[in-house]
């Protein structure tokens, strides 16, 4: 088994090394964000120990490049970052596992193989729409390598939409699956449909989603626009 290291504490790096080779692995270490990137997306490995506090790239944004470009290895974050909110970011930027430091070396090695063991799950599909694109398994949105924060009803709206693409979806068929027929009408599914456009569309000068009048909504591919439609209409 061949695991990655990403670490600038040599001390720890050097203890890591030895006693994972010491339990069979093929350890290969890299002190920066920069080169641990280099190496997770150059060469296979099993598993990556990734640091947060690197040089270079840190681990949040190494982690972020390599689920980018759909490296889907194992990760276990190993950090001295212990809030929820570092750990819940690591887990929306594609971690795997997390364990903060000070840490049980056999702990560490169990969690270690149990990834191993799982391998580098099936990631869905990311969703796209010209520039725009939805990562189910992040619940990231971005456009143009810009990050979109969406509330969460939003993020729903969208996924939606998006998994629907270029069909036309009402807005009895929007409440039933994004708000399950619990609450607001017509008129709230107008209101969220306004919100998404002025984060997704107004501050990049595009029209992802078009209103068909009389009929409902729909998200258009470059290659399906239909603008020309009268039966369009780009605002609520």
């Amino acid at each position: 088994m061949k695991v990655l290291i990403v670490e600038d504490e040599q001390r720890l790096a050097g203890a890591l090394c030895r006693g994972l080779q010491a339990e069979g692995y093929v350890v290969v270490h890299a002190s920066t964000g920069t080169e641990g990137l280099s190496e997770a997306t150059a060469h296979e490995y099993d598993a990556v120990i990734l640091d947060i506090m690197l040089p270079g790239l840190d681990g949040y944004e190494m982690l972020r490049r390599m689920r980018a470009q759909q490296v889907w290895t194992p990760v276990l974050v190993l950090t001295a970052k212990d809030e929820d909110d570092a750990q819940v970011k690591a887990f929306d930027l594609g971690a795997d596992d997390y364990l903060t430091k000070p840490f049980s070396f056999i702990i560490l090695v169990a969690r270690l193989r149990a990834l191993i063991r799982r391998g580098a799950p099936r990631r869905p599909v990311v969703l796209t729409a010209g520039s725009l694109s939805l990562d189910p398994a992040r619940r990231i949105v971005e456009r143009e390598s810009t990050a979109i924060d969406l509330t969460p009803r939003e993020y729903g709206l969208l996924e939606f939409l998006m998994r629907n693409k270029d069909a036309v979806v009402t807005k009895s068929e929007i409440r039933q699956n994004v708000w399950a027929n619990q609450t607001g009408g017509d008129n709230t599914v107008e209101i969220y449909i306004g919100y998404l456009r002025r984060k997704i569309d107004l501050p990049f000068g595009t029209n992802t989603i078009q209103t068909v009048r009389g009929f409902g909504y729909r998200i258009n591919s470059p290659a399906s626009a239909h603008s020309g439609s009268p039966m369009l209409d780009a605002v609520l």
